[in-house]
């Protein structure tokens, strides 16, 4: 817990409490009970203020077709960058068919320029996101995401010369499935598992932790079923408002296998296995 003198420097009210409360693998996060009502703050350690810039573009454009947290206010103090959002009220109840409904609607949003990509870069994170503008999307996914994580394992000593092998196939065949099938470039979540969305009190869905680009909206639902915790009612709720495109499940596993990799370069060789059971088959 920080001192009461670094809350203090808050742009708030009087605060009457302050809790920590859980905020995932990347930020400290508590609640702030305070004159104005109860407020949910994230904090990154030794990290200027454009640490959370990216997320609040990111629930800024979500928030034109899904519900998200109202960003309050955002800045630095003594070195820690901080990032103020309402509080949602977590209910115990909710369908998942909002929740995919809610998904689709963010994926029918498309870039502005018809390209895949976005118009920042995001390098301050463990891992890189490179989102130069590209015309194809073969051409993103391999070099600006692919790529990316692959290099990143080699720096951090996970990869041998029988990944190397598998994944210069794998590479080669997801590239040949995207040469003469271009996705919408679609608005993405960016980092849709399971932990990314909640339910309010009244059953609403909200998407919360954005990583925003512009993409194939396969990605997102690649990514969904790396760990599990959406239902039949998810995916139903999300193909009565956008259905899903002849040979997806084709694609899938090439969007698993990123999040995989994202996770082998975050947490070490525990998730070796995963990978290793995807690059396999190719």
């Amino acid at each position: 817990m920080r001192q009461k003198t670094w809350f203090e420097q808050l742009p708030v009210h009087q605060i009457n409490q302050v809790t920590a409360v859980h905020g995932g693998d990347v930020n400290a996060a508590y609640r702030l009970d305070t004159s104005d009502g109860i407020q949910f703050l994230k904090v990154q350690p030794n990290h200027p203020q454009a640490f959370f810039q990216h997320e609040i573009d990111g629930l800024s454009l979500l928030g034109q077709a899904a519900t998200v947290p109202q960003v309050l206010a955002t800045g630095e103090i003594d070195g820690d960058a901080f990032l103020l959002l309402s509080w949602i009220n977590e209910g115990t109840t909710g369908n998942q068919r909002a929740v995919g409904e809610a998904l689709a609607k963010v994926h029918q949003r498309v870039s502005p320029n018809q390209q895949y990509g976005f118009d920042h870069d995001f390098l301050i994170g463990k891992i890189p996101k490179h989102n130069q503008w590209q015309a194809d999307w073969g051409t993103f996914f391999t070099t600006q995401r692919l790529d990316a994580v692959v290099d990143l394992a080699k720096a951090n000593h996970y990869w041998n010369p029988s990944r190397e092998a598998h994944y210069q196939r794998a590479r080669q065949v997801f590239l040949d499935l995207y040469s003469d099938y271009q996705p919408l470039p679609s608005l993405l979540h960016g980092d849709f598992w399971s932990g990314n969305f909640m339910f309010d009190d009244n059953g609403g869905a909200v998407l919360i932790d954005p990583d925003v680009y512009y993409g194939d909206r396969e990605f997102d639902i690649g990514v969904t079923t790396v760990f599990g915790g959406f239902n039949e009612d998810f995916y139903n709720g999300y193909q009565s408002v956008f259905p899903f495109a002849k040979g997806f499940d084709q694609r899938l596993p090439f969007y698993r296998l990123y999040y995989l990799l994202v996770h082998l370069n975050l947490f070490g060789l525990t998730y070796a296995g995963a990978v290793d059971q995807i690059l396999d088959n190719y």
